[in-house]
Parts: C-alpha cells; structure tokens; sequence
C-alpha cells in the first residue's frame, strides 16, 4: 500500500542517539548536515506558490551547516529528525524570531517560505514528510514552553524530542503529541457513500466525516459516535484503511471505511453545514469547480474516496 502524503520520510529517526549530546553537536557543526528552516510554520521552498506554472515542480530547501550558523545564534529551537540512507543528519530550525528572513545573507535567494499545504501535493514524497515532521516539531516546541505541572519554563532535551521542567523540584519531563482523529467514509455496502462539508472550506469542497478521539473511547467507538452525532446514522461495521501525519497543527488521522444503512440524513449543523449520499458515477464524473470538488489531493480523505471510486 503507498503511503499517504507526510508520511514515509525515508529517514532513520535514530532514537538511540538523541540523548548523545557529543554525537548531536558533531552533527549539527557537520556540513554534510541539512536543516529544513521554518518560519512562523513556513518552509522554505525554490518557487513561490504565485510563480508556479502548469508543469511546476517545486522542492523543498535544506540549507547546509555552514550557512545556519549564524541563524541558530539569533533564532529558536533546533530538532533532529533523523539521518537518511546517505547518514546525513537532518535537523528542523525555527527562525520564526527573525522578521524578516528574506533579507538574511544566508536566505537571500534562497527561495520563498510558503505553508506547506500550498505546495506540499506537488513536492516529492519524501520532501513533504520531512517539512511536515519539521513543521509539527516546532509547533509543539512553541506551545510547551511552560510546564504544564507547575507552571515553570520548559528546557529541550533528548534532540528536540522532550522538555523537561526547570525547575529542580519538580522536573516533569514533557514528549510531543499528536491528537488522534478518525477520518470515515460512510457508505452503504453498495454504490452510495456520505459526503458533507463545512462552512469554512473553500466553495463546493465536499469530504468525508471527521472527529477527534475522546478519552475512553476506542477508535471503533469514535467512529460510531462522529456518524451518528454529524448525519443521525447508524454504524453497522468499521474497517480500518490507513493513517497519516496531519501537522495542521497536530493531528494523526486514522482512516477508516464504515458501513452503514441507506437512510435519510440528520444533519448536526453544529457540526457541518450540509451532507448528502453520492453514488459512484456521480462522483467520479466531479466537475472539481466551486460548485462541488472533492478534498485536497494531500488529503486522506481524497484517498478514502478515490480508493471506494477506483472499486468496481
């Protein structure tokens, strides 16, 4: 099965070593060494999402040793990711406290910081996982500065990978989260499948139901509850698909396909603006125009759908 988008960096995540201070500063001084900028959750990218015509083959840039060294002294966090089959090691930098980063001797040129979402379809595979494991790094390093125990300032350790209070007291260690959601294609064991949207996608965007694991639920259970709650149906079996990195923020979702009755629908506009069950031809027919589309191509949620499509 391929992987979904922001998934499978093809990188050793080299765990054993993340706690080897000596091996870590050798690395980061080494020129081999690539750091995947970010800046206020921007990557850096050769082409500006703006100058990207028909044929666009954007890629991600990874600045060398040499050239951060003077961005480390002035700028955030710095996590190692892992080393790649060359044993490179890649590090994801924050230079968020910098203003203007395009005027930077080392950046100018360079290329243009972007979101990844705009780009991130059109990247390379392996290049999209590693901005997107950068970018949800820096993301938790940025809202875990304090120790959530007592309150005191948190200090990085372990290559980026926990924070740990500093106060001696206390000295709670803190490791990066991800918040599990599950992600369904509701359909009826036949040739028709629920789709709904909310009122804050771009116009005519339809995607499959979504929502966030509680504590004490299983997934299966999460499932049931997100069906019923959104479109008043009744789940009689979920199965599993697959699952993928979300860091917009910090999300993992956990695709599945649950099957349910054929039924009218009872829409929670608390929860999305409006559903609808779509047969096969319908769909793969989708004229993909603000009247209706389906999700982003990056999305598990596209591969749910396209996976039930592409079924006879």
């Amino acid at each position: 099965m391929r992987p979904n988008f922001y998934s499978g960096t093809g990188l050793d995540r080299a765990d054993r070593l993340r706690g080897d201070e000596a091996w870590l500063a050798e690395r980061l001084a080494d020129p081999a060494s690539r750091f995947a900028p970010v800046w206020r959750l921007h990557s850096l990218f050769d082409t500006a999402p703006d100058a990207l015509g028909p044929e666009a083959a954007p890629r991600a840039v990874f600045l060398a040793a040499p050239e951060v060294l003077d961005l480390r002294a002035v700028c955030g966090e710095t996590v190692f990711l892992g080393l790649d089959a060359q044993d490179r090691a890649h590090f994801a930098l924050d230079i968020s406290a910098i203003e203007a980063p395009d005027r930077l001797p080392a950046l100018v040129g360079r290329g243009h910081f972007a979101d990844l979402r705009n780009l991130g379809p059109l990247l390379p595979r392996d290049e999209g996982a590693i901005l997107a494991s950068a970018r949800g790094m820096l993301y938790w390093h940025e809202r875990h500065r304090f120790c959530g125990v007592c309150g005191q300032l948190t200090d990085s350790h372990a290559g980026g990978f926990q924070r740990r209070c500093s106060d001696p007291a206390c000295a709670t260690p803190h490791f990066p989260r991800t918040d599990p959601a599950v992600i369904m294609l509701v359909h009826d064991g036949g040739e028709h499948c629920v789709l709904g949207r909310q009122k804050i996608w771009p116009p005519g965007m339809h995607s499959t139901l979504a929502g966030f694991v509680e504590p004490g639920e299983s997934l299966e259970e999460t499932v049931a509850r997100e069906v019923e709650e959104e479109v008043g149906l009744t789940v009689d079996r979920v199965t599993y698909q697959s699952s993928q990195p979300w860091p917009f923020p910090s999300s993992l979702m956990l695709g599945f396909r649950a099957q349910a009755r054929h039924g009218s629908l009872k829409i929670n506009q608390d929860e999305i603006e409006a559903a609808a069950w779509y047969d096969r031809a319908s769909l793969r027919a989708s004229p993909e125009n603000e009247r209706f589309r389906l999700p982003r191509k990056d999305s598990i949620a596209r591969r749910l759908i396209e996976d039930w499509l592409a079924e006879d």
